[in-house]
């Protein structure tokens, strides 16, 4: 008989659409990744995929080994293979901090531990509680509609599918499993180290929140998420469909935009546009900030004007005869960057 948290997870994500593929279960050790790939292997009574985990030993804390130790044990009791890999994380630290250079190194490591074993899926234990600290986070550093969505349930990593699917289970209920299988984990000490942003919104602003302004906080921060997800959606649908009507991309590094078609669209729009081109070239995206991207949206409305401009990244930006010209060198000196 299943427990209540694996039947919730046969529903969220029902072992029919993966019980005949390879999945990769992103394990660390941790409650939430514990529990998500103890309740897979309960739900994997059949079918021709194999259940897989992988663990990336980041080298941060000195519980690193055995952290490691944990997981290839549980794995083995488990009869699901383990892909471990080791990375020395705070050699690549430098610019964006720890946290961030951790997350890269950690879908890097998905990544190509999905090729390695042709896995269609690759699993990770995200919870609802993670989805509301992500929309309460883009909140307080500013954000649009998009940021207010948070986490996506799904979204291409590779050849694979990378897929969340303990987004709608809160992080009480993944503990309460444990428990009831008597399962222990590990705990990362760092979690409660109030230097990192996600920590200090996790364990002093939401409990703050919760106390003196509303106990319901976290449904409500998962409410807002998901109705601007689906407010998202729409847009994504008329972007889309304006796309392919007025952009042009001719050959890598090189896309042009038939301004006219854009005359009287609203700048929020022309702005989700814009952004889609970055997104469908690979451009990068992290100094673009709003000041930039109101600057390239202002640029899309001078459908009789001339106008040429460079914009992060080493974007050339060129208006002239109806028409906007976007070029990037791949030996740009942002590419140089981030492959040193």
């Amino acid at each position: 008989m299943l427990h209540s948290l694996e039947t919730r997870l046969a529903e969220a994500w029902p072992p029919s659409a993966w019980a005949d593929v390879t999945v990769l279960v992103a394990v660390s050790g941790g409650t939430d990744s514990v529990a998500l790939l103890r309740a897979m292997a309960a739900l994997k009574t059949g079918g021709d995929g194999r259940l897989c985990a992988a663990h990336l030993n980041h080298r941060l804390r000195p519980e690193a080994e055995d952290d490691e130790r944990f997981v290839v044990d549980l794995c083995g009791r488990l009869n699901v293979t383990c892909e471990v890999g080791h990375v020395d994380v705070a050699q690549f630290a430098a610019g964006d901090g720890i946290e961030a250079a951790a997350r890269a190194a950690r879908y890097r490591f998905l990544e190509e531990a999905a090729g390695r074993l042709g896995a269609r899926f690759v699993a990770t234990a995200h919870t609802a509680d993670d989805q509301a600290e992500t929309v309460l986070h883009r909140i307080l550093r500013g954000t649009g509609i998009r940021g207010l969505s948070g986490i996506g349930r799904a979204r291409p990593l590779g050849h694979a599918v990378l897929i969340r699917p303990l987004l709608g289970i809160r992080h009480t209920e993944l503990v309460t499993y444990l428990d009831a299988l008597g399962q222990p984990c590990r705990h990362d000490q760092s979690n409660a180290d109030p230097r990192f942003t996600r920590n200090r919104i996790r364990h002093q602003l939401l409990p703050r929140l919760q106390k003196h302004f509303n106990a319901e906080v976290v449904e409500s921060l998962l409410r807002l998420g998901a109705l601007a997800g689906e407010a998202q959606a729409v847009i994504d649908d008329d972007v889309d469909a304006w796309f392919d009507r007025c952009v042009a991309i001719d050959r890598p590094g090189e896309v042009r935009i038939e301004l006219d078609s854009l005359a009287g669209r609203p700048r929020y729009l022309i702005r989700e546009l814009l952004l889609a081109v970055w997104r469908r070239t690979g451009w990068p995206m992290q100094s673009m900030g709003m000041l930039k991207w109101d600057e390239l949206s202002e640029l899309a409305t001078l459908t009789t004007s001339t106008a040429k401009r460079v914009f992060p990244g080493g974007v050339v930006v060129e208006v002239a005869g109806g028409e906007m010209q976007l070029t990037r060198s791949a030996g740009s000196s942002a590419d140089k960057q981030l492959s040193s």
